[in-house]
């Protein structure tokens, strides 16, 4: 069995506590075009993503290993799963989010899929971040509400989503996902996200429906520490740079005032 390790919490820990954001970019083996990809690893490299998540919640191909091995082999970047259920555990990964669908009622999602996950996790020494996942309201059905047969938080209740996930952080939980889900129609609004910036001491990751700079800055400057892209790179590749831009320039004014300038 693989030593146990922190050294992703820790970076998120650490990440958070400087006030420096991350920019994750979310691959579905479904999507990739594995003939292109290395150029593609190559691109995010060079603009500075710092995690891949991967994964999906209808997977219908499972390539995550090969993904996951040409990941390795092109970027130093930590491939982190991104498991829709307990089938989508791949070892070879450097992390799982550990997602525990908080804001629905789901019991398969809350905990039934994690007891089958378990001894397979224990066995695989994968590192294992415990992670409250909070889907937000975002204007039209995605896949992820399909498929978890759960209502969504109302976009509009930000009081609502930020008494879950201070639930989610007192049961243990170590990281808050907020997710509008893929192809969001809105991405969550800031409102939302910085109640739950005040309620929580958790790293916060925001995904779903951020496809330009503006709502990227949005998200970081009301309490994001990773925001995740996805189904807006693959529309339009040209989101990549833009986004990595608005992080950077977010963490270049964290560094200024961290040396009091």
């Amino acid at each position: 069995m693989k030593t146990a390790n922190h050294k992703i919490a820790d970076l998120l820990s650490t990440r958070k506590t400087e006030k420096r954001k991350s920019f994750a970019v979310l691959l579905d083996p479904d999507k990739v075009n594995f003939s292109t990809f290395p150029t593609f690893l190559e691109y995010a490299a060079e603009h500075g993503v710092d995690f891949f998540f991967v994964g999906g919640s209808l997977i219908t191909h499972y390539a995550i290993d090969q993904l996951i091995s040409a990941i390795h082999q092109n970027t130093d970047i930590p491939a982190i799963l991104f498991p829709g259920s307990s089938l989508h555990i791949d070892p070879s990964a450097d992390a799982i989010l550990l997602l525990s669908l908080i804001s629905g009622r789901n019991a398969d999602l809350l905990i039934g899929q994690h007891v089958i996950a378990a001894p397979l996790l224990k066995q695989s020494g994968i590192e294992v971040l415990p992670t409250g996942y909070l889907l937000i309201e975002s204007g039209r059905l995605t896949t992820v509400s399909y498929i978890s047969n759960t209502i969504p938080l109302p976009r509009d209740k930000p009081g609502i989503v930020a008494c879950t996930a201070l639930a989610g952080e007192f049961l243990g939980l170590k990281n808050i996902f907020l997710d509008a889900g893929s192809g969001a129609l809105f991405p969550v609004t800031a409102e939302t996200i910085a109640a739950v910036r005040q309620t929580v001491d958790t790293p916060i990751i925001v995904g779903g429906g951020i496809d330009s700079y503006e709502k990227a800055d949005n998200a970081l400057n009301a309490g994001a520490d990773v925001i995740v892209v996805g189904n807006g790179i693959e529309q339009n590749p040209d989101l990549l740079p833009e986004i990595a831009a608005c992080v950077k320039a977010f963490n270049r004014k964290s560094d200024k005032v961290l040396r009091g300038l």
